[in-house]
This record gives C-alpha cells, sequence and structure tokens, in this order.
C-alpha cells in the first residue's frame, strides 16, 4: 500500500446473503474466499491509502481485518436482496469522508468479482489524475456475442421478440447473424470502478444503470471480466486468475 498522503480509498463491498448463489461471496476460488481477489488488489494498488469493506458477514470481515483493512458495518436496510449496490457506495463513502476528511478518489469494487488486478486499478487512478474532466475509470470486457442486437424478451405470447428496437441499434437492412456486425459490444463489468467523490455525491445525476460511474467514463479495457452471480461462472473466473498469474500457491502479489 501507499505511504503518500494521496487520499485514495478503497470500498469494497458484499453482503451475507445471495438468493441465486448462496455464499457467493466466500466460495471457494483457486482455494481462497472469493472476497480476497479484490481485496488483494485493493490492498497492493500504489495508490490506495487505505481499504474499507462494507459487510453484514462475520466471515467476509474476519477475512478483511486479517489482511488490514477496515470494516463498515453494513445496516440491516442495506443487506435486503433488494437494496441495491449504489446505496451502499454512497453509504461507504459517507462514513469514510466523515471518519478521513477530504477524499481525492474512491475505488469501489464488490466481494464476488475477482477478475481485476492492482494495476488495472492504478491504471484507473492514473488515468483520472491526468484528466480532472472524467467522472470514473471503469473496467469492461468485449462480449459481442450479447449484443443488444442479439438480445430477446419472452412476449406475452410466449414468444421471442427483441429485446429493443433494431432501429436503436443501427440499420436492420445492414444486420446479421455475424456476432460482430454492429460492431463491438462493451460491457462494464464491475470489477472495478475508481470514481470521483462528485459520483456518489450527485448519484441520481449518473448513467443508468450503474449511476455510481457519473456520465463520463473511461473505459478501462480487459477481457473476461465478470461479477459472479452463477456457479457455473467459477470456472471462467479460475481460467482468468490463473492467466494473470494467480494459482492455488501463489498469487502476483507474493514476494
Amino acid at each position: 500500500m501507499s505511504t503518500r498522503q494521496n487520499k485514495v480509498y478503497a470500498l469494497l463491498i458484499g453482503r451475507e446473503g445471495s438468493v441465486g448463489f448462496p455464499g457467493k461471496n466466500l466460495y471457494p476460488v483457486l482455494g481462497r474466499p472469493m472476497t480476497l481477489y479484490p481485496l488483494l488488489a485493493a490492498l497492493n494498488s500504489k495508490y490506495v491509502s487505505e481499504v474499507y469493506v462494507s459487510t453484514d458477514s462475520k466471515k467476509i470481515m474476519e477475512t478483511a481485518e486479517k489482511h488490514g483493512a477496515k470494516i463498515i458495518n453494513r445496516p440491516p436496510e442495506l443487506a435486503t436482496k433488494e437494496a441495491l449496490g449504489e446505496d451502499v457506495f454512497v453509504h461507504g463513502y459517507k462514513y469514510i469522508k466523515e471518519k478521513i476528511g477530504g477524499v481525492e478518489l474512491i475505488v469501489l469494487l464488490f466481494c464476488n468479482a475477482a477478475t481485476l488486478t492492482a494495476g488495472l486499478i492504478d491504471k484507473g487512478i492514473e488515468i483520472l489524475r491526468k484528466d480532472p474532466d472524467m467522472d470514473s475509470a471503469v473496467s469492461v470486457s468485449k462480449y459481442n456475442m450479447w449484443s443488444p442486437l442479439r438480445a430477446r424478451k419472452i412476449g406475452f405470447d410466449g414468444l421471442l421478440h427483441p429485446f429493443v428496437p433494431f432501429e436503436a441499434i443501427g440499420d436492420p437492412k445492414a444486420m446479421n447473424c455475424d456476432r460482430d456486425s454492429q460492431g463491438d459490444a462493451w460491457f462494464a463489468d464491475v470489477a472495478v470502478s475508481v470514481v470521483r467523490p462528485r459520483c456518489l455525491e450527485n448519484i441520481k445525476d449518473g448513467l443508468l444503470p450503474q449511476k455510481w460511474m457519473g456520465r463520463k467514463i473511461y473505459p478501462l479495457e480487459q477481457w473476461g471480466g465478470c461479477d459472479i452471480d452463477y456457479e457455473w461462472q467459477i470456472p471462467g473466473v479460475e481460467y482468468w486468475l490463473r492467466k494473470h498469474g494467480f494459482t492455488e500457491n501463489k498469487t502476483p502479489y507474493d514476494k
């Protein structure tokens, strides 16, 4: 962790309950609890001064404290399945600001998003420091196979229909079954969002669906990024981690 007084803080969030994938935040990934990966990335950033973890889970608290992070007790009303991540981020930011004072940047992380490294966090911080006009720098992954062109919904008639009108995407005459026909489809994979305080202080003005990112959002391009909602995603995340230097016995941060 950096020793300079740069007032960059990381905020990692994760709750006890999960309906779709119970226990996902602590699920073993390469033999480690999932939450440890974003935690290690923040702790090994060159610029992050302190790491805070907002949770209602005793086990997540134990993991966080064991590695030197500080705990924010997540209120019960923000620990339900209906609670929005943006509200948890705002709550955590206000806690940090009241405790610390001035905040330059906040690194927002999820306990179930393991596809990031300290280097990606540092890149986002460096970009925002170079360009004060940017609201945030967020990790994105290219998923052309899930472009809006291919998205469908089941209508009242029980049949498949376009999720959005094709005209909203482009010229239907130029569209075809080629997944790349309408250009690259980048998704904010929420592995990391480096944001300015104004994004959280004016959360209602942010761009949907992740309003904490503000409106001027710089893409930190990577591949395979995701947050885990289903157990079947685990092998893909382990593949990503191995490609980035993680094994069951070591991490890229080991000295």
